[in-house]
């Protein structure tokens, strides 16, 4: 047998590396990431925005009580978000703003003369919009390393190419073997893995509960005339794109979400032709060139809601995994709720009954 630890985390992106720093203090951890370097999948390949509607009401808190702490360390930087609607839609943008108005996000409702004034090029047909000033761009790579530095300090151990081969529950620990033939042990099985959650779960002998990865496109473009460094971040109301500029380029992406299996995800060509497409109906722009196009898993459970706390069947198989694509900007508060739930702390200020996988028994 090998070493052994209070708590093994399977999964080093942002998940798990957020909640290996919230813990590491007060267990004995172990971080297992399957790649030769953390981070590799969805957390590198995020569009790195803080934006509290993104995701919808049900998530909007955590990514709320996320902000004041990604505001003082310093991984936040002005954007906002303007999320725009075509004549005759604006019932559903006034909607919007309702929605998330009354859960305390600043929102501010804005006509055609305003939208033209803040995305020069804007085609006649979108008429009607919904600035939420507080929006952000997040550093995510800094705050990836923050987290995987803080768990370090505090104790944690990193292997990376730890590739999960299997885990089982013993006397009340559990034993895991690595595909390269490494062996530990642990009192708490932690499922970060994000796309792969589903099948670490499987390989512990755990039932899956559904959680799929579906693909999203993201494509750097050089468009005539350059991108403002002052657009916010474009969302369309219908949910067919979204773009912001970065270092004087435009990212867009089609919004799509493509079933797919875990894996190293990729473009595909159509995809980056339909968000093109899509971002002609939107401004005079012209596309001048494709310079990088890549794509990353958003893994959702099937109410799309994250899955947070110990299986009912399992006891000491812990899920935190589901989060879409919003892990990112609510990494902090759902690192505070899982230490607490994992740690036996209580929920804290955020109820995390919604996010339990008793939900699916």
């Amino acid at each position: 047998m090998g070493a052994a630890y209070d708590i093994a985390i399977v999964g080093a992106g942002m998940a798990g590396a957020s909640l290996a720093a919230a813990v590491a203090g007060r267990a004995r951890v172990l971080l297992l990431e399957a790649e030769d370097r953390p981070g590799y999948h969805a957390t590198g390949r995020s569009a790195a925005f803080w934006t509290e509607s993104y995701g919808g009401p049900a998530i909007q808190p955590l990514t709320s009580a996320s902000g004041p702490f990604l505001r003082d360390g310093g991984f936040l930087s002005p954007r906002g978000a303007l999320t725009i609607g075509r004549r005759g839609q604006e019932s559903e943008i006034a909607a919007f703003a309702r929605r998330f108005a009354a859960l305390g996000v600043r929102v501010e409702l804005l006509g055609r003369a305003q939208l033209e004034a803040r995305i020069p090029g804007l085609l006649d047909d979108w008429t009607c919009g919904a600035l939420e000033p507080d929006c952000c761009d997040i550093d995510v790579a800094g705050l990836h390393q923050h987290y995987l530095a803080a768990a370090r300090r505090s104790g944690a151990e990193l292997w990376c190419s730890a590739r999960l081969a299997g885990a089982f529950e013993e006397a009340r620990r559990w034993r895991f073997v690595l595909a390269d033939g490494r062996e530990a042990e642990a009192g708490i099985l932690v499922d970060a893995a994000g796309a792969w959650a589903d099948r670490v779960a499987d390989l512990s002998g755990v039932a899956p509960l559904g959680i799929g990865p579906l693909r999203r496109t993201i494509a750097q473009l050089r468009v005539a005339p350059a991108v403002p460094d002052s657009l916010p971040l474009v969302l369309d109301i219908a949910e067919r794109f979204y773009f912001k500029p970065e270092a004087g380029r435009l990212w867009l992406s089609p919004h799509d979400e493509t079933p797919s299996i875990a894996c190293d995800a990729a473009a595909e060509e159509i995809d980056v032709a339909e968000a093109i497409a899509r971002l002609e109906g939107v401004v005079d722009w012209q596309v001048e060139r494709v310079e990088h196009r890549w794509a990353g898993l958003r893994s959702f459970a099937p109410d799309r809601l994250p899955v947070y706390g110990f299986d009912p069947r399992h006891p000491r198989f812990f899920w935190f995994a589901g989060q879409g694509g919003f892990g990112i900007q609510t990494a902090p508060a759902a690192a505070e709720l899982g230490a607490r739930l994992l740690l036996g702390q209580g929920s804290g200020p955020i109820d995390p009954a919604q996010f339990s996988p008793a939900r699916f028994y």
